[in-house]
């Protein structure tokens, strides 16, 4: 059920509304718009009855929703939501960059990266303390110690931070030290995890599933805001096909797919897309150019020596070049669209 109320609702009015549907058992999720407010209804197992709501001062209309994601789809919000990570806003005019290594590896790694990082003046700094890795001998991170370190990057460099949690054991660790709560590909349909992140006041980035369709990707998303929290950015890091040339099959197409049904915003990730240095700076600049509301990129000083995906962490000089060609394709881009309106 879509709850539609008149541009010149009150907040009184949305308030009754809101506790109607407590009333009935359901759980209400008001969506603030540019011109009105939308309250989404969940928790029931049926077709609820418009009528209770039809009349109720301030709404406009009862719409029942046939699709099986209810908060996600625009037709809850047709406003695109804004995600705001500290100064940075994911979903913005401005396209975000979030960059680091993959895994925190030691305090004067981190920093040397997080120095470089900062110098170019993107504000999200990404980094794994726990890893989820397919070998159990391969470096699984540091743990609360790689934490620690992350909270030292912002404490000295002012960068907010993006980072894994892997299980509901250590989700409290992680939302404690985090700035945005990042869910792997392996975990997208763990659905106990996607329950406790809902239940996080802070930003949840959900990554699509190494062979998950657009639907499911929208319900996992579905799973954490019917917990409460709307603050999901979508990523986009490759799904995994036939193909033998690269890693993964980074699928650009799901860019604009998802931002025709839903009002989350969706960044891509080149580094795990590819898998391979040199076609990371390529893809990027096509995820701009697809419409994407950012990048999230792998960095390191001595990629030979990472402890994890190191042959598709960019080196310094790339990074730079990066992120001057992903600002320079957004202006022609908006600029373009300027010259249609």
């Amino acid at each position: 059920m879509l709850i539609v109320m008149k541009p010149e609702a009150t907040d009184a009015q949305v308030e009754e509304v809101l506790g109607v549907i407590r009333s009935l058992g359901f759980k209400p999720h008001p969506m603030p718009g540019a011109t009105r407010t939308a309250i989404g209804v969940t928790g029931n197992q049926g077709a609820i009855d418009p009528a209770h709501f039809e009349m109720l001062a301030g709404v406009a209309e009862a719409i029942r929703v046939s699709k099986p994601y209810k908060l996600v789809g625009r037709d809850l919000k047709h406003d695109d939501t804004v995600v705001h990570v500290g100064d940075a806003k994911v979903g913005g005019l401005e396209p975000v960059i979030i960059a680091g290594p993959c895994a925190v590896e030691s305090y004067e790694q981190t920093m040397s990266i997080a120095e470089l990082v900062a110098s170019t003046g993107v504000n999200l700094f990404r980094g794994g303390a726990f890893k989820p890795r397919t070998s159990p001998y391969s470096f699984q991170g540091l743990g609360e110690e790689g934490l620690k370190i992350l909270r030292g990057v912002r404490e000295r460099f002012g960068l907010r931070i993006v980072t894994e949690v892997l299980d509901t054991e250590t989700a409290d660790l992680v939302e404690e030290y985090a700035d945005v709560m990042q869910i792997g590909a392996r975990n997208m349909q763990n659905f106990s995890l996607l329950r406790r992140v809902g239940q996080a006041r802070k930003p949840v980035m959900l990554k699509r599933g190494m062979s998950a369709t657009l639907d499911e990707l929208l319900l996992a998303a579905e799973y954490i805001m019917a917990e409460g929290n709307y603050n999901v950015i979508l990523c986009e890091r490759g799904v995994r096909t036939f193909a033998d040339h690269t890693r993964n099959t980074l699928d650009l197409s799901i860019v604009p797919a998802v931002q025709h049904r839903s009002h989350l915003p969706i960044i891509v990730d080149p580094s795990h897309g590819t898998g391979k240095r040199h076609k990371v700076i390529p893809l990027a600049r096509a995820a701009i150019a697809a419409g994407a509301d950012g990048i999230m990129v792998e960095v390191h000083d001595h990629p030979e020596h990472a402890l994890s995906d190191g042959p598709q962490a960019l080196l310094p000089d790339m990074f730079r070049q990066l992120v001057n060609e992903v600002k320079a394709i957004h202006k022609v881009i908006a600029e373009a669209n300027a010259t249609l309106v």
